[in-house]
């Protein structure tokens, strides 16, 4: 393993920012940590960096215990949200200064602030204070200054949250690519599931300081362990409600049954929650197992070709989102239709047991 977390906390004054926790990362993996805002992302890159010394437990990086050892010591790069550049050094100087302080000849530093300016895009403005350049470009000389840096551990805190939509885009298609030829481990901090669908690799989902599923993305996307993580990896957060199944059907509440298929066929009769994401309650049915749910609007919102609304049913709030722009009013009485076959179904201790 390149990286491994053993019984990790940190405690911050009387708040617990990381609750206990064991995690492993290994070489040269692309890993992504998904959660809300003060989920607890920032703080653990942090401990990886050695900016931060855990409470408790200990931090072995490729098998050595490094728990006390400083950053400086650390073969670490982090990227933050905000880019940090050297406001007076060019373009050039900025990507060159781990080089220089590392030692190196003139030459060979040539050859590699050229060759990752290239890859980013930056050639043009080698000679360039950080001042005369967009935002965009500033944070493409701090991910040019990690990728130089050739470190071991990279650690990107929300690094594209403040670029343009299409320098966001074509980012979050060459990161991945960039830092898998160097053979670093990576770790990148995102608060958007759809970002961390696009980049791929492992995820770990995190609330309230605690890690609440890690594993390859696609797989925590499709199979929340818990309720926790099916909200984390949802935007907007997965719609949960009170069901029963009885005699071979789930039902909610008043609100609708069908027949128990599948996964939910053998789940014993009883008491559940039931998650829907909002792009699986639709305004129109969109295969045959949908099922007719009767709602009240309460808000609707345009985005660019999608409608989202937020509607009332059976006294739960419930979020729709559809193709197409579907403008309503509130108090408009609304039919949504429920993808009965992307449901997931949680027990008394919100942990899965069928979807």
């Amino acid at each position: 393993m390149a990286l491994e977390f053993k019984d990790i906390s940190l405690r911050v004054g009387v708040e617990q920012h990381i609750y206990p926790t064991d995690i492993q990362l290994a070489e040269g993996e692309f890993n992504i940590l998904l959660g809300t805002t003060l989920s607890g992302k920032t703080s653990m890159m942090r401990l990886m960096a050695g900016l931060e010394k855990p409470t408790t437990g200990k931090i072995f990086f490729e098998g050595k215990d490094v728990t006390g050892q400083s950053v400086q010591k650390r073969e670490v790069a982090m990227v933050y949200q905000q880019f940090i550049n050297y406001p007076n050094f060019s373009v050039y100087q900025n990507i060159a200064s781990p080089l220089k302080l590392r030692g190196m000849a003139k030459k060979e530093i040539d050859l590699a602030v050229n060759k990752v300016a290239d890859l980013l895009q930056l050639t043009p403005m080698l000679q360039r204070l950080p001042n005369e350049l967009s935002g965009g470009q500033q944070q493409r000389i701090a991910l040019a200054r990690a990728l130089v840096k050739e470190a071991k551990l990279v650690l990107l805190d929300e690094p594209l949250a403040n670029l343009d939509y299409k320098l966001r885009e074509e980012l979050r298609e060459q990161l991945p690519r960039l830092f898998r030829d160097t053979g670093a481990t990576v770790v990148y901090a995102t608060t958007e599931p759809a970002e961390a669908l696009l980049l791929g690799g492992r995820t770990a989902t995190l609330h309230e300081g605690r890690i609440t599923q890690f594993g390859p993305t696609s797989e925590v996307y499709r199979h929340p362990e818990s309720v926790e993580t099916a909200r984390v990896f949802s935007d907007p957060p997965m719609n949960l409600a009170s069901a029963k199944k009885s005699s071979g059907e789930i039902s909610i509440g008043g609100a609708a049954s069908w027949p128990a298929a599948g996964a939910f066929a053998s789940l014993p009769d009883g008491d559940y929650t039931l998650g829907i994401r909002p792009h699986h309650l639709t305004l129109a049915a969109e295969t045959e197992r949908a099922v007719s749910v009767q709602a009240e609007v309460m808000l609707t919102e345009l985005t660019g070709s999608e409608s989202t609304v937020h509607a009332s049913v059976a006294g739960d709030t419930w979020i729709s989102q559809s193709h197409g722009i579907h403008a309503f009013n509130p108090g408009d009485a609304v039919q949504l239709f429920l993808n009965t076959e992307h449901c997931f179904m949680f027990d008394s201790t919100n942990q899965l047991v069928a979807s």
